[in-house]
Formats: C-alpha cells, sequence, structure tokens
C-alpha cells in the first residue's frame, strides 16, 4: 500500500462526515518550522537510550536516517538482550517506552495547536510492544481544530511511515470514536486501554467518560460481547489448543484469553490493571501465578518467533518450531526431539492457561450476568446440586471430605446431558483438591468403578474426558495419559498431539453409535450395535497411543499399561486379553489393507489366522477405523474405505469357513476365468478367441482382477487394428477401490512402461493410489493405475481430463526410449520441515522368486515416476508394485528383479540401488 493510500485510509475511516467549521474559532496555518530547543525532553528515563545525542542529531541530520538509525539500534540491542535471557516483560515494556520517546520526538518536528493529542491503543496502549508488533494509534482532536492541523497530520503519519514504523492509526474527535465504540466493541475495547503519549490529555479524560459503562456497553453487554467474540474465534481454531502449527495469538489459550480475562475483570471492577487485583479474593495465588507466568512465556515465543520470522507472525508454522526450540536451549535427546520437546511445553502451557480461562469467565458469568437471576436449587446427592442447570458442590469440604466425588461430578454430568457445566467454585475446589489423586485412589475400588461407570455413558463420555483433561484430573487419575498430555508427533502424519489424538479417537467410537454413521460409516456403525462391551473398545482407544514418547515400540508399552489397568480396575483375564491385543495390534489392519494384496487369498488367510475370530476381528475393525479418522480425517476417502470394508469382510467370510478351509488359487482363478469368458461371449468372443488373447498371461492377472475388468481389457484388445499401445480409462468397477479412476496401459516389447505412466501422471497433478503390473513371455505388457486428484477425490466423468490423461500418456509413452527428466512440481511447505528422511529397506521373496524394495518417504509430486526413472537406470524389471500413501507420507512395496527375472543377488548393487533412491527423493525436497 502506498503512502498516498494509507494516509486517504487514515483520514476515510476517521473523518465521518465533512466536518461543519463555519462556526469555528480561526487558527492561523501551523507550518513554522520547529527548533530542536523548543522541543521538550522526553521526560521517562531510557537507561539504553542517550536522548541528549538523539536530540544533537535531530538538529544536524536528515531526521529520517536519524530516527532509522535510532530505532534499529534498540532493536538489535534489545534482540541481543533477549537472546541473552534477559527478563521479557522488561523487553515488552521497554520497547514500548522506546517507541513513547520516538512518537514524542516525531510529534513535535511539527507545531501542534491546544485541544489535540497522540494516544496509544490496543496493546500499545497497555505500554506493551514485541518486536514486530502494530503499534495502535489515535489522534484525538477537538472539531474546531481539525482543519488547521490535517496537514501536519499527514506529514506526521508520513513521517512515520517512512521511518519504518508499523502503525494502524485513526484521526477522531472524541464524539467520533463514541459514536463507533457504541457498536463496535473492539474499538470500545481499544478505549478502554489508551493513554496520552503527548498533547492535551484532557481529550482521552473526556473519551473514557464518555467510554464508561453506564454511557455504552454496560457491564452484562461488554461480557456477553467479550464472550461470544472468544467462542467464534475459538471455532476458527477447531476449539482446540492442539493445533500442530497454534496461532500463539487467537487459539484457545493463547494470549487473547489471558486479554479477554484482563479486559472483563478490568470493566467489571473499574481497574487499570488486574494487578490491583492481587489479593483481593477474585484471583487465588495459583491462578495469579498462572496467569503472571503463562503470559510471560507467550511473550518469550511471540517475541522470538517475530524476531525469526521478521513480520509480525502470530503463527508457530513448523518453518520457525525449530529455530525457536534452538533459541530456548533444547536439543535433541533421549526425552524426543527439541523441537517435541519445546512444542510439549507449549501445549502444556495453553493448556493450563485455557482451564484458568474457563474458570474466570464462568465466574464472570456467575457475577454479572446470573446475578440475583437464580431460578432453580436442585439436590442431585448431599455432595453436588444444580443450580441453573450448572453441578457444583454443596460446600467448600465436599472434595476433601469425599475424594471420589473428583470422579463421581465427571459420571454425574455424563449420565445427565441436561447439565450445562460446572460452576466457577466448584472448578476452584476440584483445582485445590487435586493433590489427592494418588496411588491409594487410583487402587480404591469405588474410584475404578466409577471410572468405569463413566465408560459406559458413550453420549456424554468425551465430553467430561476433555473436562477432566483441562481441569488436571484425567492425567493424574491415568498417570500414563499425564505423560503424553502435550506429547507432540512432529510428523507429517499426525496433526494432533497425542492427547488430543487419543480423545479424537474415542470420541469416533462413540460417533458410531449416531444415526448419521449409518451412511458415513456404514460396517462400524452395524458392528458397534452387536459389541457386547463398547467400553472394552473405549479403553483400547484410550491406550493405544499412550506409549508414545517413551522410546521402543509404543504399541507393546501400550499394551503393558493397558494391562495393568485392567487389573486395577477389576477387568476380567479374558477381557483384559482381548484390550491388549487391541492395543498391540492396533495398526496391523491398516497396514494390510495399505500394504499387501488383499485380493491375495494367502493374505486374506494370514490376517484371519492373526485375528482369531469375529468378535477380535470387530473390535479391531472400529479401533482401526476410529484411529485412522482421529489420525488425520484426510486419510480417510472412499478409497481407504473400501479398502478397509473388503479386507473387513473378506477375512469375516474367512472365519465363516473356518481358518483350516483355505481358498484354492486355481479353484479361483478358474472361476474368474469362467465368468469373463461369459460375458464375453454375449460380446459375440468365443471361449477359443478370448483364450488366444489372453495367452500366456501370468495367473496373478487372473487371481487380482475382478471377471468384469479382464472381460474389459479383452474386448478392447480384440478389437485392435495395430500395435499402439492401448490406453483405457474408466471409473472403476473394483469393490476393492472404489471411487478411484481406473487407467489400463496394454503394450508390446516396451520397456519402462511405469515410469512413462507415472510421470505423465504426476505432470497431470493426479496421485497414483494403486497399481497393478503384469507382464507375459510373449512380450506383453498390462499395466493398471487407480488413481484420484491431488485432493484425494475421484475425477469424475470429465470427459475432456480423461481425453487429456490419454494423450499425454501416449505422448509419454513414445518418448520413453529417448527419456527427458522427470519434471517436478513445488514441494508442499509443510514437507520441507520435519527431520523425515527416505528410508527403504530390500529382501528376497523366495514365494515370488523375486526382490521386494520398501520406501518409505514424505510424499512429494513425482516420487514415482522419480523411482521408475532410477529402475529404468538400474536394468531393473519392475513385476508388481503396492502404492499406499497415508496422507503426506508414502509406503511403497515394489516386486522387482533382474534383466534375466531374477532376485537382484549383487549385494553391492542392492545398496547403491537403495542409496540412490534414498539421496535422489531426498533431493527432490531439499531443492523446492
Amino acid at each position: 500500500m502506498s503512502i498516498s493510500d494509507f494516509i486517504a485510509r487514515v483520514f476515510n475511516k476517521s473523518s465521518q462526515p465533512e466536518l461543519d467549521t463555519s462556526d469555528s474559532v480561526a487558527t492561523p496555518p501551523i507550518d513554522t518550522p520547529v527548533s530542536m530547543e523548543e522541543v521538550p525532553y522526553f521526560e521517562r528515563p531510557l537507561f539504553f537510550f542517550d536522548q541528549s545525542r538523539f536530540r544533537r542529531a535531530l538538529a544536524e541530520k536528515p531526521i529520517i536516517g536519524v530516527f532509522k538509525d535510532a530505532i534499529n539500534a534498540a532493536s538489535t540491542q534489545a534482540n541481543r538482550r533477549f537472546i541473552e535471557g534477559e527478563d521479557i516483560r522488561s523487553l515488552v515494556y521497554e520497547r514500548a517506552l522506546f517507541i513513547d520517546c520516538i512518537l514524542h520526538y516525531a510529534w513535535h518536528q511539527f507545531r501542534w495547536p491546544a485541544h489535540i493529542s497522540l494516544e496509544a491503543v490496543g496493546g500499545y496502549g497497555r505500554g506493551e510492544l514485541h518486536p514486530c508488533s502494530d503499534i495502535d494509534l489515535l489522534i484525538l482532536h477537538h472539531p474546531e481544530v481539525f482543519e488547521s492541523c490535517k496537514g501536519n497530520i499527514e506529514k506526521f503519519l508520513t513521517l512515520l511511515w517512512d521511518i519504518g514504523l508499523e502503525i494502524g492509526s485513526s484521526v477522531r474527535t472524541v464524539k467520533q470514536t463514541i459514536d463507533i465504540a457504541r457498536t463496535d466493541i473492539t474499538v470500545a475495547t481499544n478505549i478502554m486501554e489508551s493513554r496520552t503519549l503527548v498533547g492535551d490529555s484532557s481529550l482521552r479524560h473526556e473519551l473514557m467518560k464518555e467510554a464508561a459503562p453506564d454511557k455504552i456497553w454496560s457491564i452484562e453487554e461488554f461480557f456477553s460481547a467479550k464472550y461470544q467474540e472468544q467462542l467464534d474465534r475459538h471455532k476458527k481454531y477447531n476449539d482446540t489448543e492442539y493445533n500442530l502449527e497454534p496461532n500463539i495469538k487467537n487459539a484457545p489459550g493463547g494470549l487473547r484469553d489471558i486479554q479477554t480475562i484482563n479486559w472483563v475483570t478490568k470493566r467489571y471492577f473499574g481497574v487499570r490493571t488486574i494487578k490491583q487485583l492481587e489479593g483481593k479474593g477474585f484471583f487465588t495465588d495459583e491462578e495469579f501465578s498462572l496467569i503472571n507466568s503463562g503470559e510471560e512465556y507467550l511473550w518469550r515465543v511471540r517475541y522470538a518467533l517475530h524476531m525469526v520470522a521478521k513480520r509480525p507472525e502470530e503463527r508457530l508454522l513448523f518453518d520457525y518450531q525449530r529455530e525457536i526450540a534452538k533459541l530456548f536451549g533444547y536439543s535433541d535427546n533421549h526425552e524426543g526431539l527439541a523441537v517435541e520437546q519445546f512444542m510439549h511445553k507449549y501445549y502444556r502451557t495453553v493448556l493450563a492457561l485455557r482451564e484458568l480461562n474457563d474458570v474466570v469467565l464462568q465466574f464472570l458469568s456467575e457475577a454479572i450476568l446470573q446475578k440475583g437471576k437464580t431460578k432453580s436449587v436442585v439436590s442431585i446427592n448431599e455432595r453436588f446440586q444444580l443450580r441453573d442447570n450448572f453441578i457444583e458442590a454443596t460446600h467448600t469440604y465436599v472434595f476433601e471430605e469425599n475424594p471420589s466425588a473428583l470422579l463421581e461430578m465427571f459420571v454425574l454430568m455424563a449420565q445427565n446431558p441436561q447439565i450445562q457445566g460446572v460452576r466457577a467454585s466448584t472448578i476452584r475446589w476440584i483445582r485445590e483438591s487435586r493433590y489427592l489423586i494418588d496411588d491409594n485412589f487410583r487402587s480404591n475400588p469405588k474410584n475404578t468403578q466409577l471410572f468405569i461407570k463413566l465408560l459406559q455413558h458413550p453420549a456424554g463420555l468425551v465430553e467430561q474426558l476433555k473436562r477432566m483433561s483441562r481441569y488436571g484430573i484425567l492425567g493424574l487419575y491415568l498417570p500414563e495419559f499425564g505423560q503424553v498430555t502435550g506429547q507432540m508427533q512432529h510428523d507429517l502424519f499426525h496433526i494432533y498431539t497425542v492427547d488430543a489424538h487419543t480423545l479424537k479417537v474415542v470420541q469416533n467410537m462413540c460417533n458410531f453409535l449416531l444415526p448419521s454413521a449409518k451412511e458415513d460409516f456404514p460396517v462400524a456403525a452395524t458392528i458397534m450395535t452387536r459389541l457386547p462391551k463398547l467400553e472394552l473398545l473405549y479403553i483400547a482407544g484410550l491406550y493405544h497411543d499412550i506409549g508414545k514418547g517413551r522410546g521402543g515400540d509404543h504399541s507393546t508399552l501400550g499394551a503393558v499399561d493397558a494391562e495393568e489397568f485392567c487389573t486395577r480396575h477389576g477387568i476380567s483375564p479374558r477381557e483384559t486379553r482381548l484390550i491388549c491385543w487391541l492395543v498391540e495390534k492396533h495398526l496391523l489392519m491398516s497396514q494390510v489393507s495399505q500394504k499387501q494384496d488383499i485380493s491375495d487369498p494367502d493374505v486374506i488367510h494370514k490376517f484371519a489366522l492373526t485375528v482369531g475370530d469375529q468378535l477380535h476381528l470387530d473390535y479391531l475393525y472400529c479401533l482401526t477405523v476410529a484411529d485412522i479418522n482421529g489420525t488425520n480425517k484426510e486419510l480417510w476417502n472412499t478409497w481407504r474405505a473400501s479398502l478397509m470394508r473388503n479386507l473387513y469382510l473378506d477375512t469375516r467370510r474367512a472365519l465363516r469357513r473356518g481358518l483350516e478351509n483355505t481358498v484354492d488359487k486355481h479353484d479361483l482363478i478358474e472361476e474368474t476365468q469362467q465368468a469373463a469368458i461369459r460375458k464375453l461371449a454375449r460380446k459375440g468372443l468365443s471361449k477359443e478367441q478370448v483364450v488366444a488373447l489372453w495367452g500366456d498371461m501370468d495367473e496373478d492377472y487372473f487371481l487380482r482382477e475382478n471377471f468384469t475388468d479382464i472381460a474389459w481389457h479383452t474386448e478392447a484388445i480384440a478389437a485392435r487394428t495395430d500395435d499402439k499401445p492401448l490406453i483405457l480409462i474408466k471409473k472403476t468397477t473394483s469393490k476393492e477401490l472404489a471411487g478411484a479412476t481406473q487407467i489400463f496401459v496394454y503394450s508390446k516389447n516396451q520397456k519402462n512402461v511405469f515410469v512413462a505412466a507415472a510421470t505423465a501422471l504426476s505432470l497431470l497433478n493426479l496421485s497414483i493410489q494403486d497399481a497393478k503390473i503384469y507382464s507375459s513371455k510373449s512380450g506383453y505388457t498390462i499395466d493398471t493405475f487407480f488413481v484420484l486428484n491431488e485432493n484425494g477425490e475421484p475425477l469424475g466423468n470429465n470427459q475432456t481430463l480423461l481425453k487429456k490423461i490419454q494423450q499425454a500418456l501416449l505422448e509419454e509413452l513414445s518418448l520413453v526410449d529417448n527419456y527427458r527428466d522427470v519434471i517436478g512440481r513445488r514441494t508442499p511447505r509443510r514437507l520441507k520441515y520435519f527431520a523425515s528422511p527416505t528410508r527403504t529397506s530390500l529382501s528376497t521373496d523366495t514365494i515370488r522368486n523375486c526382490s521386494v524394495l520398501e520406501v518409505i518417504s514424505p510424499d512429494r509430486p513425482g516420487l514415482l515416476a522419480c523411482i521408475g526413472r532410477i529402475f529404468m537406470d538400474y536394468d531393473i524389471q519392475l513385476l508388481n508394485a503396492k502404492i499406499a500413501t497415508l496422507g503426506e507420507r508414502v509406503e511403497d512395496i515394489f516386486f522387482i528383479a533382474d534383466n534375466d527375472g531374477k532376485p537382484l543377488g549383487d549385494v553391492t548393487v542392492c545398496e547403491q540401488l537403495q542409496q540412490e533412491i534414498r539421496e535422489q527423493l531426498d533431493k527432490r525436497v531439499d531443492k523446492h
């Protein structure tokens, strides 16, 4: 924005209608230059700033350069002091004080009439200023002086712009400001925190008088508006503190939550700062300490964020998390990555601040909105009662006299959905009584029964678990859960911390019982109605990831913790074994569906042997679907849902048939071929013609393809009139791969079809979800690709796009023998900031007589094309592939052979191949 636009915006915003100056007092032009001798000293002391030297420079040198030099020097010195560990409050307040001084001298570069002032508002009005924060200013003036000083106001604002200050400004009379504040809660809030920097302070006193609660925004109106403002703000951040790139200012538990407490309490009590309330009984000592320590911590994070970003950034983006962690002295160790340790501290801090925000705003709601309005008090039992549908303890010593009430209260709320929340006094008593939860409390049968009873109420379960977590109860009752509270998972797979993910998983399980689940999750919804004990599933959900962050296999560690939980809670040995098995095997079903060929009867049989019976399969399916959706909801699409559904159904059939009765592959192949022959007969093709066309196709083709697609392929092959590659495209009819677009490529005596197709599809921003690759001894190759768009969605019936895909494939196939470099697209920003180097492993499959290469890597544009190109360079035959894209991570398996069709035998070549893949893929991230 240009300076002219900036000035226009300021005056358009502020001037309102044209001022009536017909009765104005005549004021002479204010255009006489100001000498330095006329400028008063800035009265407040700045020990790090030499005012006398600064004044001499202003008198002798171009003023813009002098101001800029002073600002840059002050910023450099403040940043150095920050790095050296100086108290953050001193730095933030001193920066505001320094800018006060700069504005003092900038203002006095011009002559001003009486009845005009420069006011600091917003955060700057509170005397707080971070490195790149906006400097919010209000120029207050009497209506009659505006015309005489309008030119100087423009020059003043232009000067601030030229010296590099990031200002937000408005120019108004007191009346104009009040008129806007009547309908704009933000302006009303800013007025509360205004202070006069220079000029006529009586204008601000008049403004504050007119902005008092008895004039505009009564206490009740102000509280309701600020509370609704907070609800709306939290909603923008999914109402969670645990976004992986959190906004430290506006997200739940952030600085705005502290400021909301400040604003409401200051207006309610009529104080300038909440420090005036210390020791007055409104805040407990612990709460006051938490506000101070939490604000100081977030100020340090914000200061560092502004410093490293070099702009007013409020989001802790992955770009900056590592740098700030290092700046704060964290280092990678056995406890985890430095960035994970830093974020763990951050999440715990904002969780505590949000808990405090709950308490204070609930207390104020009762004091302001419900004061004198109690309609009903209903007794629940001798420990609890309902006051206007908010639960409260009947007296101060309820929890001290009966510690089990710390769990009982949440059970009561789960049983009674009409209870809207907890009274503020009761939340405080809970927090003051948390110390009572010790080993004796955790082993008390009364308490364990209460916790199991809570798990038996799915409708209110997760809401109460969240409350228990926020009030610090859950992490004390389940210390293993407390260990993962705020535990970050610094990868591209998870979008929540471990504790937030865990509660999300349990929420998904409970949601399977809702009517909407019958459409969104039909298999899970059906299963949930017949599970004998839902609480066993919820326990498995609570413990499936609880072993993370300790080193070792988290599934095994979680199973040990789950067993201890079950023993303590009196769960039967048989049910305990089921829960522990679910925790230990919670990744199995997703791994099999995404990384193995579930059209292979042997894969299904082996999985069924592991599962053992229908009960284990049912529980495991619901846990797996809830887990995938609780990890990252973008992972759950029609493709993945189809894989999971078909693995479940095929395994259920195997279990019904009996684990000793395996499917005979030859019978299955014969059945598929006969069905295809019958279908083709209706198209006019004889059995002899069909068998001849199939020639010497490998039996895998008839095992993995359904008869409908085989007939589709065969009919098109029969209609060919030349030897050009045949390309067919349609929406897949495969039940295993529902939702994807199927691309069939048939060619003869042509190598590297896979790399050509992968390249063409990559250039079209299409994501390959699966690939089936077959070859015959007579030189024919059949490649089938299943693709979605880059957002993981089906392509639909866009004939223009399908034609474009077909043309791109034909063009790429014509160039494959004289191949060009793979053209890469931009790597997503998030992908660059994770320590996820490509991993590979290579083994020999003696049954298939080939080598098996597994590649685990962050996804990136052109990945498959890059791997295919390396295969081509090494003269490696790609026999088959299993493509699994899990969010922004791929876990692909390639079945490969040398030029003679044998497994790779040269150890040196095997290592070189893997090293080349790792280097090429990781380089593709680095160079973008």
